[in-house]
């Protein structure tokens, strides 16, 4: 069998979809990039990539990778890692690239496993053929009464663990002339509403996705005690390690980090640091499974838990089920409903665990019809939202 790369392609897609738990809704949009690379006997596998700007990341991978890559052997995920090194972060940079990277190492994992005939979570390990879910549902597009409503609605399915949104954007808003402490207080009523409609047994964990300086991380999460968070996600500009660290002996919240990180160094470092209790590395951002994988051994060494961080269980579920350290996969519903847009074969939840099959690599295929569909929205000019 000719397994060299003939052919990749990039799709940039910005995917509109509306929320739908219980009574609640909200119209939003998540943009996305797909990837599909072809071998010379024509196996086809497909990679993603989210939380960035399609337009860039697309043409980087169409006109920069692309090419570099052609006639190497696609099974040969580690030397292809390399070789997107020193193309595209030769300096240790972090940003799009990891992105470029990531969609297509996601490919060659799902050709990898349809060469073999087995699923990529297999291919990792085996440790588990179900992971565990938690179910990220409080979304800044939600108002008080609808935030109540989807926690509410969500109990009564019997989920017992919860993520919501703080901070939402909060520096970039001020800069843009909004009040930062008001947002801050607004975050306090919210989490206090999603905390009385779940119940006091469930638990609940906060993300402010980067948006957030110390003191107002800080600030937050003094007042937040009574509200028993579970771990504060991503709570300050920059992944900030020394400072993490410090909110986490201030506070003594737990933290969590490690969803947007594109260098498997950056894990060394929050981990060096004592920035976090829960690492999350997460595969369509941080260099794919081939360098997720990394990451999760870091964690392992350092007897810090693992988890899905930054959405699209549908990809990470199969590191988590591989790994006898796996933990945690988001149920993030915003990207459930986009991945459901563009893909053919996903699993179903069932209650709070979601079930991998033994189909060969990643396990689901492609839409060609709905991937063309959607390729023909205008796209977003950013990252979507959510």
């Amino acid at each position: 069998m000719d397994t060299t790369i003939r052919e990749i392609t990039a799709v940039p897609l910005n995917i509109p979809m509306t929320l739908a738990i219980g009574n609640a809704s909200a119209d939003t949009s998540l943009s996305c990039v797909v990837v599909q690379v072809t071998t010379a006997d024509g196996v086809t596998g497909h990679g993603f990539t989210a939380i960035t700007e399609e337009e860039v990341v697309a043409p980087a991978i169409q006109h920069l990778a692309a090419p570099a890559l052609a006639g190497v052997n696609a099974l040969d995920r580690e030397r292809v890692a390399e070789m997107l090194y020193w193309l595209m972060t030769p300096r240790g940079q972090t940003g799009y690239a990891s992105h470029a990277i990531s969609a297509i190492d996601l490919a060659l994992w799902d050709i990898l496993g349809k060469v073999t005939g087995l699923p990529c979570w297999r291919l990792i390990g085996g440790a588990r053929d179900t992971v565990p879910l938690y179910v990220t549902f409080g979304f800044g597009s939600f108002d008080r009464e609808q935030l109540a409503e989807a926690a509410r609605s969500l109990r009564a399915e019997g989920i017992t663990r919860f993520k919501m949104v703080v901070g939402h954007h909060a520096l970039d808003k001020r800069i843009r002339g909004q009040d930062l402490r008001a947002i801050l207080k607004e975050d306090i009523e919210r989490v206090r509403i999603a905390r009385d409609a779940i119940g006091p047994d469930a638990e609940l964990y906060i993300d402010a996705n980067c948006s957030l300086d110390p003191d107002s991380a800080r600030w937050l999460a003094e007042r937040l005690a009574e509200c028993r968070i579970a771990f504060f996600e991503e709570p300050m500009r920059d992944n900030d390690p020394a400072r993490m660290a410090a909110l986490r002996a201030q506070t003594g919240m737990r933290v969590a980090a490690g969803q947007n990180e594109g260098q498997v160094w950056r894990f060394r470092d929050l981990i060096a640091a004592g920035a976090v209790d829960v690492l999350q590395p997460n595969v369509v951002i941080c260099g794919g499974l081939t360098a997720g994988l990394k990451a999760a051994s870091l964690a392992e060494a350092a007897n810090i838990t693992l988890a899905n961080g930054g959405a699209f269980p549908f990809h990470n579920m199969h590191m988590h089920a591989g790994l006898a350290h796996g933990g945690l996969v988001e149920w993030h519903l915003a990207a459930v409903e986009m991945s459901r847009a563009i893909f053919n074969g996903l699993p179903e939840r069932q209650g709070e665990t979601l079930p991998l099959s033994e189909k060969p690599g990643l396990g689901f295929e492609l839409d060609a019809d709905r991937l063309r569909e959607c390729a023909k929205r205008p796209l977003s000019g950013g990252r979507g939202k959510a």
